[in-house]
Parts: C-alpha cells; structure tokens; sequence
C-alpha cells in the first residue's frame, strides 16, 4: 500500500521548537544547563548519544515531538513511527522530567506509556502515521518517515493509554 503526503505549507502550522522551549520557560528545573532551552537540550542529547550530525538530530527531534504531542492529543489512534523517528521519541521519553511535562501539559496529565513489541510491523502504520501528524497541523519530514516505510513501527497500541 502507497500513502502520499500531501502537507500544505501554511504559516499555521505547530512549531514543535516552540512547543519544547514554552515547556522549558515554564518548568526551568528541565534545563540544568545554564543558558540552553529545552529544544536545545533535547537535540544535543540526541547528538551526544545516537546522531552525530546537528541538522538530523534536530530533523529527528522535530519529528519525535509531533509524533508524541499527537499521540497524546488524538488517542485511539493506531499510530507507529519508523526507526529515524523513533529515535526522537525515544530520546524525549528517556529525558523522563521533559516527558511527563509533555504529558501534563497534552495528555490531561496523565502518563502515557511507551508499549513497544519486539518486532516491527509491516502493515503501512508508519506512513499513516506521519498522515495523521499532517492532519493535526504538524509538519512533515517526508524523507524521515518514507526511509522507513516497509520497515514498519514497532508500537504497540494494546497496552491502555500507550503509543
């Protein structure tokens, strides 16, 4: 199955740098290193432990934030992102005070679990997935989402409450 994405580029839409730095500016214990925001944060943890090359680290963030905040805001979904995705989500979850902000703030306070399975899927979820990140105003790295597209996410949406 072939899934075209087609995101119109409006001024509109959801700026997940934004997003990151409004949640540090009001929880300023997220950033322990003086003089940094938190998108800044989040990208050089990537670099210093998964992606050496500063311009993909914060392609992948940029990504993983989308895909977290529409996880949380569209639930009931069946969402999954591939490998160069994940490594953005990934990334955020493990900064575990950053996390639970985004979940306060987007998923009404509740913790949303993380409920990988151990082998990827192979029926088209990462592609409807970055479709449903377009409809929720985000936009989309295509080239991110299509390298992964016959090597399908590995989340698991049976776990209550989980992505």
């Amino acid at each position: 199955m072939t899934v075209t994405l087609d995101v119109a580029r409006t001024t509109g839409l959801r700026d997940p740098k934004a997003i990151l730095d409004d949640i540090g500016m009001a929880n300023p214990q997220l950033i322990p290193d003086l003089g940094i925001g938190l998108w800044e944060r989040e990208v050089r943890l990537l670099q210093r432990d998964v992606v050496r090359v500063r311009s993909l680290a914060e392609r992948i963030i940029n990504q993983g934030v989308a895909y977290l905040i529409t996880a949380m805001e569209k639930p009931g979904n069946d969402m999954g992102p591939g490998f160069e995705v994940d490594q953005g989500v990934h990334q955020i979850i493990l900064d575990t005070p950053t996390y639970w902000a985004i979940c306060e703030k987007y998923n009404q306070g509740r913790y949303k679990h993380h409920a990988p399975l151990i082998e990827r899927r192979r029926d088209g979820i990462v592609m409807r997935t970055a479709a449903l990140i377009a409809k929720n105003g985000f936009a989309i790295d295509a080239e991110l989402w299509e390298v992964d597209a016959s090597d399908c996410g590995p989340c698991d949406d049976k776990v209550p409450d989980s992505h």
